[in-house]
């Protein structure tokens, strides 16, 4: 996550027949990123504050870019340093999708991810001397934990960029359920969680950006989908990125564990959606941009509890796309 920046404001409650519920709507900055958060409510339901300290627990115990936080903690050795509840729940989703996915998906890029400047530092110029020498820093096999310790080798850090924002939408989601709200979306940096239907007793449409990158606002999305009782996240290489000073080359910023580059393959955007979570949603559609297009698909078709969008280009360089049968259901 990047530097936090909290900007949370109750922007509107449109009433909705009888007037006993309103949707209302939050939208801020947070985690380096825009949000929104929409649900239908009694008017005097004001979420506002709970939402905003959802974002702030969740950066107090992994954002690597709080010098206070949990993870940083562990990444500089600091034996005072205890997992809260957030730091476990992700730390054990994030290890079982990097076995899952056989590395594709690894919480300790991180080294990897600063190096390639996407995190504190910039970079201009790539070093192929650098990054043979800090592959020795990567691998989450070796990383020990059990007991709530957890064993670092000299060198390594944690990174968990890759699925805390869509845990965060999780959070939200189940904050609303808790407090009774059975309709709403929620929202952070792209990834999404809704349930129920809008004021407008529709289906909450979900718009999926084109993997360019400008936005053209007159012709912007890929696709839109009709997204309830889901969750979606996409991951794309089309607008973080930088450009090589000597060698013209773009290097995006989904890193590939095992290579120690950037992922360089054909595929422009993933988008996956599961049923029930966004940070499950979040880590797979990283894991897709790093596999590349055959394996995405395999590993997608073999999950029987993921659908997945997929865009790429051919060896023309013309655009095509692999929809999963059960993605199909969910376009408008």
């Amino acid at each position: 996550m990047k530097k936090i920046f909290y900007g949370l404001s109750l922007l509107s409650a449109i009433a909705c027949q009888n007037n006993r519920i309103q949707q209302h709507q939050l939208t801020g900055y947070a985690q380096g990123t825009t949000f929104q958060v929409k649900y239908i409510a009694h008017p005097k339901a004001d979420h506002t504050a709970a939402v905003d300290s959802i974002f702030k627990a969740v950066d107090h115990s992994v954002s690597t870019y709080d010098k206070s936080s949990l993870i940083t903690a562990l990444n500089r050795g600091d034996s005072s340093f205890i997992p809260d509840k957030t730091f476990k729940i992700i730390w054990q989703r994030a290890f079982t999708i990097a076995e899952e996915t056989k590395g594709s998906f690894d919480p300790t890029v991180g080294p990897l991810v600063r190096f390639w400047g996407f995190g504190p530092d910039q970079r201009k110029t790539a070093d192929s001397t650098a990054v043979d020498s800090l592959q020795q820093y990567i691998g989450y096999q070796k990383v020990q934990y059990s007991n709530n310790t957890i064993v670092l080798p000299a060198g390594f850090t944690v990174d968990f960029n890759a699925i805390a924002q869509g845990y965060t939408v999780d959070l939200i989601a189940q904050f609303l359920e808790s407090k009774k709200v059975e309709h709403y979306m929620v929202e952070v940096g792209g990834e999404v969680k809704a349930k129920g239907r809008n004021v407008d007793r529709r289906t909450w449409r979900i718009g999926i950006d084109k993997p360019t990158e400008e936005l053209d606002e007159s012709n912007r999305f890929q696709v839109i989908i009709a997204l309830e009782n889901a969750a979606l996240a996409t991951s794309g290489n089309y607008r973080k990125f930088w450009v090589d000073e000597e060698s013209g080359i773009k290097y995006s910023h989904t890193i590939n564990p095992k290579s120690g580059y950037p992922a360089r393959n054909r595929l422009l955007s993933a988008s996956v959606i599961t049923k029930n979570s966004c940070m499950d949603a979040d880590a797979y559609a990283t894991a897709c941009m790093v596999m590349g297009i055959p394996k995405a698909i395999r590993f997608i078709e073999n999950k029987n509890h993921l659908e997945a969008y997929l865009v790429y280009t051919n060896e023309k360089g013309e655009w095509e796309t692999y929809i999963s049968p059960g993605f199909n259901d969910y376009i408008q």
